[in-house]
């Protein structure tokens, strides 16, 4: 049996300024923004080629303070492509870094970057966000 994660809920304090966030400056596709009354909307976003998405929202029953999920994690080929299209959409990103074991170093380019080049970043709310090169898998 196949155990798929489908959805991680963000909790955001302002919902048109973490879409756009998430759209413009991320590069999310919005899959839907729906609005049952005035006490609850639901945006789910997804990132190019996940089978995960997120949501943000009001209304629907989950209580967590604005800023509070840390550890979210994508996944790119190229990290340093990756981090060149952040810086130019805008997103306030780290330097990429080797991040092996116990220590932490900035990178200097090259092939020491597949599974240890990361970047990392918060939204608006200040969730915060991972970035990991892995170019294959096992």
């Amino acid at each position: 049996m196949n155990w798929t994660l489908e959805v991680v809920v963000v909790p955001v304090t302002d919902i048109d300024r973490a879409k756009a966030f998430y759209a413009d400056q991320l590069g999310f596709n919005v899959d839907h923004d729906t609005k049952v009354g005035d006490d609850v909307r639901i945006v789910q976003l997804t990132p190019p080629g996940s089978g995960c998405s997120v949501v943000i929202g009001k209304g629907f029953g989950v209580d967590m303070p604005p800023g509070s999920l840390k550890g979210l994690q994508l996944v790119v080929a190229d990290i340093m492509a990756a981090h060149s299209q952040l810086v130019e959409r805008g997103v306030k990103v780290s330097d990429v870094q080797v991040v092996d074991g116990d220590t932490s170093r900035l990178s200097r380019g090259g092939p020491d970057l597949d599974n240890v080049g990361f970047v990392f970043f918060n939204d608006p709310d200040g969730n915060g966000w991972a970035v990991q090169q892995i170019s294959a898998r096992g």
